[in-house]
């Protein structure tokens, strides 16, 4: 007889044949996630705020070279100086130049680029009482974060006759982190009262409904330490401790719903609490055990884009899940044979609830599942119809990336960011760069005799000429370039030439007439692009171009264009949107035009169309390894070729109508009656929808396993699949929606956040959970799997009769 027994797993055998086993098993596992919390102390501290482009794009190696050989670039941190007085009146020029000072002095800043004390007038506003100071610092995306927060807190406010206010990449960041935190915590504060009830209703007591928290916080605080340990030797973005968080809760809420409503089944049926945990843990564990590999293989894949934030969320992903499965099957089942019957204990709804022993044929699940599998065609074609109309919004989304129009309208920073497009014509931040390494152009300061014209003759010139007034082609803002001629931290001209390097006056004539033809290729290139779509006009060293004309010639500004290491052109758009379709299509005009040299696009376009390429590149791949790794997983756990197929296509059929539903809501503008009107830009973002979809297919996957796992049990009891399929809807309808419903909450609280980001995960993966359990896994599988009948099952019954 012993011999036939079922096997029990391994932890079921060691950890609870005796509630003391259990209880020493419990303090390990306090001992452990006690050092976690100590091990994961300041990890917030470690992690990257960026991870958006990869480190070796064209963009990122445009910008990098400007910043060490040009002293220019993409600035971090952009100061507003506003006065009452013009900017040039001696209270505020002082003012100005101390702040300036101040900004130099500063170990932190690489270069700083302010209007005083030169004047330069391409930082000052059109009203003539604005002033820019524009801040690059040093070291990595932790060092720069740091030092732009630290510069914003003693420099915003009143300096003077100034007023300072910040914006830029530093600030943008910053002001995000604050918005987000406060976001959590006012929903944190709003939906926990909701939380705990629905939980006290799901769980049916005070004690049962605590389980899940300590489930979700083992599996936090080990993953956060895990996260701690991997920053020492790996880039980690700080954007995974959201997801792991928010992943981890829905996974802990998922997997004790299951344990312990199966726990209890059998303990109602007379089952001793230890013997019922091992059931439980025999049956559910297995499901438990299957959904977290195979979450975490899906998020794995996300390890072949080579971008920070998605190997980051690869690692983390996978690490959450299998912490919480670690926490469900070693934590809870502790906590369920030390608490035996009082697991249901303090039941507040108890008058309210029927009974576990209500017969299955009674459940609303079980006759919703009948009514399905009796019209299993219409149910499908209707419900694919939905799904279909749905999605359909989504063939129209604009891809861009968010910037500082994201923040509200009320944040300093928007209000900050929102003037620079305003009072300065290049905007802040907008300007596209394209830089051409080792081709050098004498400046006019060190240029041969008749070079500042070269080249006029092959196209039509205003050489000499001014730019019409008001049009902001020579007066315009930083736009994430040097200003002309301003001074680096020690005060000698940004990219001027090193006296005695054969340019300067006296050189050898073939010097000279090398340099004449460098200048000559660099002006009809730089007058080529100005006539491009898009552009507005081109700054190089051989002076400003309009419309394939040049409109101003070289000053002494244009020794910041030129150096030993080469040139670089600064091109503003048209545009004030280069997180857009439309930065990235002049990004490729600009990449696609021929170039005197070797050339480097950079810029705000450039980064959005590198990070596209760096998602749609790998995008089959991934997408290929996510399925290969579900179906096999998934044959693996129901020996079925066709049940996997089923849930792949469901689960993308799922997410599909998910995006078309925010590419509706955020992008076009729908439902702004309920939600209000969103303030970011006409775009859907081309990296969060990724992020957000993960999350949403690691809990869809979920859903499906613990659905498959009733009905499975049921099957392979000899029930013929209609009324498994019923059986196993009634056994775990409840509970996946429940968990669906717990989640949706949380997220849907974010939705009343100020930032548009945190509205637009929240609401996804609100509308991404109820789509799940309510159209597909209520409707669509188990008329699916009615229409499939005995096909489900292959080849499982040949497997079977083949072992025999």
């Amino acid at each position: 007889m012993l011999l036939h027994q079922p096997r029990r797993p391994p932890w079921t055998r060691t950890a609870y044949g005796t509630r003391r086993r259990a209880a020493v098993l419990l303090v390990l596992l306090g001992l452990v996630a006690l050092s976690a919390a100590v091990a994961g102390h300041g990890v917030g501290e470690r992690l990257a705020p960026g991870g958006w482009t990869p480190a070796t794009a064209q963009s990122t190696r445009a910008d990098a070279f400007l910043a060490a050989r040009f002293g220019a670039g993409q600035p971090h941190l952009m100061l507003l100086a506003t006065s009452k007085e013009p900017v040039d009146s001696p209270e505020a020029a002082r003012a100005g130049r101390a702040l300036t000072d101040r900004l130099t002095a500063d170990p932190r800043t690489a270069w700083v680029h302010g209007y005083w004390p030169r004047a330069t007038p391409e930082l000052r506003g059109r009203d003539g009482h604005t002033a820019v100071v524009a801040v690059r610092f040093k070291g990595d995306e932790r060092a720069v974060l740091a030092a732009g927060r630290a510069v914003a807190a003693s420099e915003t406010g009143r300096a003077g006759p100034l007023r300072v206010s910040v914006a830029g990449e530093a600030a943008l960041f910053s002001e995000m982190e604050r918005l987000s935190t406060k976001g959590a915590l006012i929903a944190e504060i709003v939906v926990a009262p909701v939380v705990l009830l629905i939980l006290l209703w799901v769980f049916g007591s005070v004690v049962a409904a605590l389980l899940p928290v300590a489930v979700g916080a083992f599996a936090v605080l080990t993953t956060t330490a895990l996260l701690r340990a991997l920053s020492e030797v790996m880039t980690v973005s700080v954007f995974v401790l959201n997801i792991a968080t928010a992943l981890g809760f829905g996974l802990a809420v998922d997997y004790c719903l299951l344990l312990v409503s199966r726990c209890r089944e059998e303990l109602a049926d007379g089952a001793s609490p230890v013997r019922a945990v091992e059931r439980a843990v025999r049956t559910a564990g297995r499901a438990v055990l299957f959904s977290a590999t195979t979450i975490a293989a899906v998020l794995g894949t996300l390890m072949v884009f080579p971008l920070t934030l998605t190997r980051s969320l690869a690692v983390g992903g996978a690490a959450v899940a299998l912490c919480s499965a670690a926490g469900a099957l070693l934590v809870l089942p502790a906590l369920l044979v030390l608490l035996g019957e009082k697991v249901n204990a303090w039941d507040a709804f108890a008058r309210w609830r029927t009974g576990p022993g209500r017969p299955v044929a009674e459940g609303r699940w079980y006759r919703l599942a009948m009514w399905v599998t009796r019209r299993p065609v219409l149910v499908t074609l209707g419900t694919l119809l939905l799904l279909g109309l749905l999605a359909a919004p989504g063939a129209g989304a604009r891809f861009g990336m968010y910037d500082d129009r994201v923040l509200p309208v009320s944040s300093p920073v928007a209000q900050a960011s929102q003037r620079l497009r305003q009072d300065f014509a290049g905007g802040s931040g907008t300007a596209a760069t394209v830089v051409l390494p080792h081709l050098r152009v004498p400046p006019v300061s060190d240029a041969p005799a008749g070079t500042a014209a070269a080249g006029d003759t092959s196209v039509s010139d205003a050489s000499g000429g001014t730019a019409p007034a008001g049009d902001g082609s020579v007066n315009s803002a930083p736009g994430g370039t040097a200003p002309a001629g301003d001074t680096s931290a020690n005060g000698t001209p940004r990219g001027t030439a090193p006296g005695g390097d054969g340019s300067a006056a006296g050189e050898p004539a073939p010097a000279a007439r090398a340099g004449a033809a460098a200048a000559t290729r660099v002006h009809t290139y730089a007058a080529r692009l100005s006539g491009l779509p898009g552009v507005r006009q081109v700054r190089t060293a051989t002076g400003v171009y309009h419309h394939g004309r040049r409109i101003a010639a070289a000053g002494p500004w244009a020794a910041g264009f030129t150096g030993p290491a080469g040139t670089w052109l600064d091109v503003t758009p048209t545009s004030d949107s280069p997180l857009s379709p439309d930065g990235r299509l002049l990004t490729e005009r600009l990449r696609e035009e021929p170039a005197p040299a070797r050339a480097l696009v950079g810029g705000p376009g450039a980064r959005l169309t590198d990070t596209e390429q760096a998602l749609t590149g790998p995008l089959p791949l991934a997408m290929l390894l996510t399925v290969v790794a579900t179906l096999v997983l998934l044959f693996l756990y129901t020996r079925s070729l066709l049940v996997p197929v089923k849930a792949v296509l469901l689960n993308a059929l799922s997410l599909a109508a998910t995006f078309g539903i925010i590419v509706a809501v955020f992008q076009q503008g729908r439902l702004e009656v309920l939600l209000g009107h969103a303030h970011g830009p006409a775009t859907t973002d081309v990296i969060i929808p990724a992020v957000m979809f993960c999350t949403a297919f690691g809990l869809s996957m979920d859903y499906e396993v613990f659905l498959l796992s009733r009905i499975l049990e049921e099957h392979r009891r000899g029930t013929p699949t209609g009324l498994a399929v019923a059986v196993g809807l009634q056994r775990t309808g409840r509970l996946f929606t429940s968990a669906a419903l717990i989640f949706a909450v949380v997220m849907a609280s974010l939705a009343a956040c100020d930032l548009i980001m945190l509205q637009f995960i929240g609401f996804g993966l609100a509308v991404a959970v109820v789509i799940d359990c309510t159209l597909v896994r209520a409707l669509l599988v188990p008329a699916i799997m009615s229409l499939a009948g005995r096909a489900n099952w292959w080849p499982a019954k040949r497997l079977r009769r083949v072992a025999e």
